[in-house]
């Protein structure tokens, strides 16, 4: 496991909970899609999630905003509760899905609301 990787997959632990961060860590087990996994760890992960310049709660946070804006709830789902573990707060979630609903439409800061009530609700984190 290169360095990179390695550096990728602490910053996964740390911000995934383990059945999915340990998904990741065992490779692929020849189930459909299966690859999907990988591109994000060279796409994602890799490069992005392990750079300087901005710390993890930042780069949580983009990453909510940006997911709000596409509307991909099942990322958000994912990506609320890691923002809590990479140091944001609750409050800090609000304002991001406050701010998107001028720039990214009501319809979308709404439903994403829903998916952060869901998601962290059942991360036991509200």
């Amino acid at each position: 496991m290169s360095d990179k990787t390695q550096a990728a997959m602490a910053v996964i632990n740390r911000m995934l909970p383990p059945e999915i961060s340990k998904g990741l860590s065992t490779g692929p087990t020849k189930q459909f899609g299966d690859g999907l996994a990988e591109l994000g760890m060279v796409a994602c992960f890799e490069p992005l999630w392990t750079r300087e310049g901005i710390d993890l709660r930042t780069r949580s946070l983009v990453t909510c905003a940006i997911l709000i804006a596409l509307r991909a709830h099942s990322e958000l789902a994912i990506h609320f509760p890691a923002a809590i573990r990479n140091g944001a707060s609750l409050e800090d979630l609000e304002e991001v899905i406050y701010q998107a609903a001028g720039y990214a439409g009501f319809p979308a800061a709404a439903s994403a609301r829903e998916v952060a009530k869901e998601a962290l609700s059942k991360a036991g984190m509200i």
